[in-house]
């Protein structure tokens, strides 16, 4: 990742109002935190200037989040949830149909929903076998790190 990158995902917490960003890949972890703006001031220097935590790489990491993840003990349903911030698309494009709907059968390949992050379309797969049983996130919305998307009912 370099600094054009790193400036990029900047912009995208300010545009978003996001105050906490952080980014595992493969050696690589970098986490972003914005000061608080309206309260005392950073840098005694440099006002209302926001903080931003530095990159640094790191030995080993610990084993991905997993997408889904059971919601509640009473209703049985798991979550699909966001594994990046960014913006939630349901479809393809906008001419298009959504990927998944209400009562859809997806399988741990299937693609239910695309999220942009820094001008990148990304896939996110169910990664489980079972039925949408709610639409959590809005479509064209901004979605947090965690972000419950879809809640999903195993097979």
């Amino acid at each position: 990742m370099d600094l054009k990158d790193i400036k990029a995902i900047i912009d995208l917490m300010k545009k978003n109002s996001i105050s906490e960003f952080e980014l595992e890949k493969q050696e690589f972890k970098i986490r972003l935190k914005r000061g608080n703006l309206n309260g005392p001031a950073a840098y005694d220097d440099a006002p209302g200037v926001p903080q931003y935590a530095t990159a640094a790489p790191v030995a080993a990491l610990p084993a991905p989040v997993a997408a889904a993840a059971p919601a509640s003990a009473t209703s049985g349903d798991a979550e699909i949830k966001s594994p990046m911030i960014g913006t939630l698309y349901r479809s393809p494009s906008p001419e298009a149909a959504p990927y998944v709907d209400i009562g859809s059968e997806v399988g741990p390949d299937t693609v239910v929903c695309i999220i942009e992050a820094m001008k990148v379309m990304n896939e996110i797969k169910a990664e489980t076998r079972g039925i949408i049983t709610a639409v959590v996130a809005e479509n064209s919305k901004p979605v947090e790190f965690g972000q419950a998307l879809f809640k999903i009912r195993p097979l």
